[in-house]
């Protein structure tokens, strides 16, 4: 943990060299998603391979590049496609990319994903809000000695995602007329999908809807003192008494064809924040 603050350093005067905005919110696009960087305007593109400490993407549909320009005449920063832990990359690259964000000045933390549905009320291609996470994938990004100037060695977690964001994204759906939904969202490590019996456990302990990210950023992004918003698109069902294979492909396109809606959501965020500016 002692070099996180050096490295960040280092990544921050890369991107300082080419980009000299000064970002209030930082953005991950999960899945198929990554349209949503093309609505960038006055874009700086970085390949993850060209910033210092970044690890390259290797998921499906992510193209793997920091977009920094303006959304909505906003200064933001936005990754186009996360880093798993199911790429064999250790929790402090997975999440370094939102130690640089808040360096470079971001406050808010939209968070967005691809997921699998398991509460029987929601459908293909609904929007969930993430009210609250349960984090089952084996690790934790904070494990080791911490820099007290990041933050606190104990952070609270009683609200990881900021209650008046969600309210705002849930009123923003309605008033769009989108399927939306609140919901708590599990991450395991990936990455198989999960087995019949591991559904039916999941939605025991109160899961609404399963995923292999989002739950480390945040849990830096709370770390670092961040206000985060989680956006997940139900890309499959996750009902174990009517479970079918999963078609990656089908996925993608559920993904794609549902981000228009995840993207109003967003940008009306952003009009709402710079309205508070």
């Amino acid at each position: 943990m002692l070099n996180i603050r050096k490295q960040t350093e280092e990544a921050v005067a890369a991107i300082r060299q080419k980009w000299n905005g000064t970002p209030k919110v930082g953005i991950i696009l999960g899945t198929g998603l990554g349209g949503v960087a093309r609505k960038i305007t006055d874009p700086v593109t970085f390949s993850y391979a060209d910033l210092p400490h970044f690890a390259a993407s290797t998921a499906l549909t992510h193209a793997g590049q920091l977009v920094c320009g303006k959304f909505n005449g906003m200064d933001v920063v936005a990754m186009e496609g996360r880093i798993h832990a199911y790429e064999g990359y250790s929790w402090q690259q997975i999440t370094f990319p939102v130690r640089v964000m808040k360096a470079l000045g971001c406050d808010l933390l939209i968070v967005s994903n691809a997921c699998g549905g398991m509460n029987p009320q929601f459908r293909r291609g609904d929007i969930m809000v993430i009210e609250d996470h349960i984090n089952l994938m084996g690790g934790n990004p904070l494990v080791g000695i911490n820099d007290d100037e990041l933050g606190p060695r104990f952070p609270d977690m009683c609200e990881p995602y900021t209650r008046s964001l969600v309210d705002a994204a849930m009123a923003i759906g309605r008033k769009n007329g989108y399927a939306i939904h609140t919901g708590v969202y599990v991450a395991l490590l990936g990455p198989c999908l999960e087995t019949r019996a591991e559904y039916r456990f999941l939605r025991t302990i109160g899961a609404d809807a399963v995923g292999m990210s989002t739950v480390p950023e945040v849990i830096v992004a709370v770390h670092a003192g961040m206000r985060v918003l989680g956006l997940s698109i139900i890309t499959d069902m996750g009902l174990p008494d009517a479970l079918q294979p999963a078609n990656i492909a089908e996925i993608i396109e559920t993904a794609n064809t549902a981000e228009p809606k995840l993207s109003q959501i967003v940008l009306e965020i952003l009009e709402q924040e710079a309205d508070k500016n």
